[in-house]
């Protein structure tokens, strides 16, 4: 049932692409998570304190991750399809 990775009509898993997926995955957790790095009211933007605008900017930086990180996937699964089906 299981094939080895490295048979000739089978590709590894791990490649660079999902490599680079997961760290988009991964890069909003740690940042948020990190909770010392963003713990303070200065620097200020239109008044509203870090704490709060840095946690915002996270949503739309998560967002734009998400959205890379799952092209990348999907660019790869396209190309595994394409290279099976020659």
């Amino acid at each position: 049932m299981t094939e080895k990775a490295d048979s000739p009509d089978r590709r590894p898993v791990v490649t660079p692409a999902r490599v680079v997926a997961g760290l988009c995955l991964l890069a909003p957790f740690v940042a948020m998570l990190w909770v010392s790095s963003y713990a303070r009211i200065e620097p200020r933007l239109i008044g509203i304190p870090f704490f709060y605008w840095y946690q915002m900017a996270w949503v739309l930086i998560s967002t734009a991750l998400t959205t890379l990180a799952y092209k990348l996937v999907q660019r790869e699964q396209r190309a595994r399809k394409d290279g099976a089906d020659q």
